[in-house]
């Protein structure tokens, strides 16, 4: 099905099945194992103790170099698109992708040091990469918009302004109740210390990272349209 889309549309199409196959894959593990409870843990809490752990680190690297991959194809074709329209500057596109990537690199520090392990640099990985990805995924609907109505629909643009606003709005009480919690631990039952916390914080949490799968999945249309091409040249003396 990915080889039969046309232009590069099975990138995004691919990040998006490989990070939710990713997450369910980990958290049906750790559940199975008895790691975790099944009511909303915390996504690393599904990839904290082997064996989910190995997969989880496995998973999320290679959906990071796929988020690099598609943020790359993006900014071309938004440089591509504004040869001719001139609808955003290019450095906000740069900035943009700068911003993504910084994001993957967070996903990749989640991925590797695990929360139990290294739970400082893990959270930090953590804090970088969601706080990157709803600055990016923003920064992307704005940049829709000024692309209306040549090379976005208003449909689109209001979709991916939706599921920014609900990130950015889950994002904020995700790092607040996440504050709060007074222990670093993955086995929570309700009715102990820190458990309202660590609930709510969870459910954002979640909400934001498919909030980034469901954004993403909107630009496998963009991305049908467009196609890379290699050349290469071979000079003779």
């Amino acid at each position: 099905m990915l080889c039969c889309m046309p232009g590069v549309a099975f990138v995004p199409a691919l990040l998006v099945s490989w990070s939710s196959a990713a997450f369910i894959i980990s958290y049906a593990i750790a559940v199975l194992e008895g790691h975790v409870e099944p009511l909303v843990p915390y996504i690393s809490d599904t990839g904290t103790k082997p064996p989910e752990s190995g997969v989880f680190g496995f998973m999320i690297n290679i959906s990071a170099l796929l988020g690099v991959i598609t943020m790359y194809i993006r900014y071309l074709l938004i440089e591509k698109q504004n040869e001719s329209s001139h609808f955003v500057r290019s450095s906000c596109n740069v900035f943009s992708l700068c911003i993504g990537l910084l994001g993957c690199i967070g996903m990749g520090i989640v991925a590797t040091f695990q929360e139990l392990a290294v739970p400082s640099v893990h959270d930090i990985g953590a804090l970088v990469a969601f706080g990157s990805g709803v600055v990016y995924i923003t920064l992307q609907s704005i940049i829709s918009y000024k692309s209306c109505p040549q090379w976005n629909t208003y449909f689109v643009c209001h979709i991916r302004m939706a599921i920014s606003a609900i990130s950015c709005i889950a994002f904020i009480p995700m790092i607040v109740f996440a504050s709060q919690i007074s222990m670093t631990k993955i086995d929570w039952t309700p009715g102990e210390k820190d458990y309202t916390y660590h609930f709510m914080s969870a459910i954002c949490e979640w909400t934001v990272a498919f909030g980034f799968i469901f954004f993403f999945l909107t630009f496998i249309r963009d991305f049908q349209k467009f196609s890379l091409r290699i050349s290469t040249e071979i000079h003779e003396d």
